[in-house]
Order: structure tokens, then C-alpha cells, then sequence
């Protein structure tokens, strides 16, 4: 007898497992599928609340997720963050997204940084076609990453992680062949910040981008039909005032692209004729190169379509005194590349060595009002140990120096 499952999320974590078994996209619209979608998903509580931009904001225990060429400017000695965020609350109850990062800071000009994402999709109750109980299991996915990052110049500075992925999403069920996916990859990042005094104004202006998840594909079902993993390119720019002593406002925007193959289709739809499938089968067996490079020109819908890909990320943050902070953002995905598209709302706080933050996520678009983001919350809690300087000091240089304090 076939295994049935008590609940609804067998189909939630078969159609993630569908959507990650090819980027065919068969059905899919022009929506770009892989591997682990999570990865994609800013983890942090700061970031989510400015619109998921991070790439070129100031460096914080989070830095690596976004850019690793942020870790040389780091402004502790040691700092650590945990963020937690419950997972489609209107969908179900035990799914969270958990994120545990840190870094230590190494000699002047450079940091080592660590981090654990983890996934869990709940619990999955199985039951035989006669509707006994027939044994559970938790799909998970789980990340762990390592990076450097090093200061080249007082303002210029590059980084590299190093990440290992592992996806379980169906468990053994009927003696099924799929298997946890397993997969290695690495970030590359570069970032520049300078300190500016335009006027009797102090700004500091900063540009990141990094190339995030280029690894070897996932295979869950057949070695003959492997995923790409979510591998993005991600540029940005923050630029921060400094209104008066206590005052400090930040705008950053960022743009990112998946670089894996877009889906072919057919009369703007998806379709399952052999031409088409073979099309995408092609597209799929790829390499990694070919298919980062490839992805800049491969929609169906030419240039339109490629800019259409391209996902944008805006926040604005308000800092008083180092210790309070208000945040605000948008991210925007096309509607027929996804259709997320969300404000978001957050506040933090800082107080000698801890911090708080928290978001709140608001969709918006077409599908607002049955949106699975809806009621998202995310919450990071910050351990910052030894500052080593200040944003802006009274003469208006600044920045991350990196030199110790002498007391």
C-alpha cells in the first residue's frame, strides 16, 4: 500500500523538492527555479528590515552572508549574531529559518567569519492507505560556511567564503530514490567605503558586489537530471549621513540576479513538448561557467525579460546615538519571475556590547492578501565585543580604521 501523509506539507515539501529538482520549469511560468532556495533569503534582521540590502551597508556579524569582502572593515574585535524567524505562519506552525554567524577580527586589516543556516520544514506525519500511522520525518537543510576577508587599502578590501550544503527534504518513504542533496560552494566579494566631508556635511559612501553559491550542481532523484545551486550576483551602494553627533541616516540599494539558466518556453507559457523540453534539458546539463555566463543572455524574451530578472532590494536606516535604530524597505521581484514583493519594517537597538533587531514583513503586489510572506517576523540578537573606532570621529575621517585602542 502506498504511504499517505496526515497533512498538507508532503505537498509543500514535494513541490519544493519539484522546483528544485531541474530549472526545466515545466509549468513554472518564467520563474527561475534550483537547488535550496533558502540561500537566497536574507537571514538577518537588519537587512530584511531595509528590503533585504546588504551588500555595501556597514559591516556587521552578518557581513559574510552578503559580502566577505566587507570582513576586513569590521568595527569589533570579536562580534557574534543569532537570528531566528518563524517560516510561513499562514501556512503552518513548525517551520523556522534559524541563522547563527560571527567573526574575529585578525591582526589590522582582515577577519575570519563563520556561519550556520538551518532550515526546518517541520514534521512530516506518514500514514498507509489504510490510514496507519506509518513512521515521521523532519526535512531540514542546512548550511555551514566559513570566509576571509582582507583590507587592501584603507578603503578597498576583498573576501571569500567557503560553504557546505547539505538538503533533506523527503526522507526514506517506499524505498523512494531520492537522497539528501548534498553540495560545496564559494563567495567572492569586494567592497569600498570612503569617508567623505562635502560642505560642512560628513557622509560616508560605500560599494559592494559579490558573486555568492558558485558550486557543483545537487542532485536529489537522478545523477542525470542535477539542480543548480542559487548561485547570484548582487551589487549595491549605501550612502550614510551624519545629520549632527547623535543623528546618522543610511539609504542603500541593491540589484541581484540569478546566474543559472532561464526556462524556455513556448508562446510565453510553459510546455511540455518534446522540443521544449529538449531545449531546456540542454540548458540544464550546462557547466557552472558556461551557465553564469550564458545567464545574462539566455531569456526567451531577450533583453526585457533579463532585466526583468533582476531582483532590487532599497532601504532607508535612522540610527540616535549608536543605540536606537529605525528601519524601512522594499523588495521587488517581476511577477512573472517569482512575485515577491514586500515592504518591510524593523527596529533595533544597541547597548554596550548586545543588541536587538526586529522585522516585520508587509506583502504587497497582486497576490497581498494570500501571500505565505504574510506576518513574516524575523528577530537577530548582536554580541559586539572590543570596538575598534568609530563611524565618524569629530574631525570627520573615519571609518574602520582597524588600529587598536591604545587603552
Amino acid at each position: 500500500m502506498h504511504s499517505l501523509v496526515s497533512c498538507s506539507r508532503w505537498a509543500l515539501v514535494a513541490g519544493l523538492l519539484a522546483s528544485a529538482a531541474s530549472v526545466q520549469a515545466q509549468g513554472q511560468q518564467h520563474t527561475i527555479t534550483t537547488a535550496v532556495p533558502i540561500l537566497t533569503l536574507s537571514p538577518d534582521a537588519r537587512a530584511s528590515g531595509m528590503g533585504e540590502a546588504g551588500v555595501a551597508t556597514s559591516p556587521d556579524a552578518n557581513a559574510a552572508y552578503f559580502n566577505p569582502g566587507k570582513l576586513g572593515f569590521v568595527p569589533y574585535k570579536y562580534a557574534a549574531s543569532v537570528s531566528y524567524s518563524p517560516w510561513l505562519r499562514n501556512i503552518t506552525d513548525d517551520m523556522s529559518l534559524s541563522y547563527l554567524s560571527g567573526y574575529g577580527k585578525v591582526g589590522t586589516r582582515s577577519a575570519f567569519g563563520a556561519s550556520l543556516m538551518y532550515f526546518d520544514l517541520g514534521n512530516i506525519d506518514y500514514r498507509t492507505g489504510n490510514n496507519l500511522p506509518n513512521g515521521s520525518f523532519n526535512p531540514k537543510e542546512y548550511a555551514v560556511s566559513v570566509s576571509y576577508g582582507l583590507q587592501l587599502t584603507d578603503n578597498f578590501g576583498v573576501g571569500i567564503s567557503a560553504r557546505y550544503i547539505h538538503s533533506n527534504l523527503i526522507g526514506a518513504i517506499n524505498n523512494n530514490s531520492s537522497e539528501p542533496g548534498n553540495s560545496a560552494a564559494v563567495d567572492l566579494g569586494a567592497y569600498y567605503s570612503k569617508d567623505l566631508t562635502i560642505g560642512t556635511g560628513l557622509y560616508n559612501l560605500a560599494f559592494g558586489g559579490a558573486i555568492s553559491n558558485i558550486g557543483n550542481k545537487m542532485t536529489y532523484v537522478k545523477a542525470t537530471e542535477p539542480s543548480f545551486l542559487p548561485t547570484t550576483l548582487k551589487l549595491g551602494t549605501a550612502i550614510t549621513r551624519e545629520i549632527d553627533q547623535y543623528n546618522k541616516i543610511t539609504i542603500a540599494l541593491d540589484a541581484s540576479k540569478l546566474l543559472v539558466p532561464s526556462p524556455y518556453y513556448e508562446n510565453g507559457v510553459a510546455s511540455n513538448t518534446p522540443s521544449i523540453v529538449a531545449a531546456n534539458t540542454q540548458r540544464n546539463n550546462q557547466s557552472i561557467v558556461g551557465a553564469m555566463f550564458s545567464s545574462f543572455s539566455d531569456a526567451p524574451g531577450g533583453t526585457s525579460e533579463e532585466i526583468r530578472e533582476i531582483n532590487l532590494s532599497a532601504g532607508l536606516e535612522y540610527n540616535y546615538n549608536d543605540l536606537l535604530y529605525a528601519r524601512g524597505g522594499y523588495f521587488y521581484e517581476a511577477p512573472d519571475k517569482g512575485d515577491r514583493q514586500y515592504l518591510s519594517l524593523g527596529l533595533g537597538v544597541r547597548y554596550q556590547v548586545f543588541g536587538i533587531d526586529g522585522t516585520y514583513l508587509v506583502p504587497t503586489g497582486n497576490n497581498s492578501q494570500n501571500n505565505p510572506l504574510a506576518q513574516t517576523i524575523r528577530v537577530s540578537l548582536h554580541f559586539n565585543l572590543n570596538k575598534l573606532s568609530d563611524a565618524f570621529d569629530e574631525n570627520g575621517a573615519g571609518g574602520t580604521s582597524g588600529e587598536l585602542p591604545t587603552n
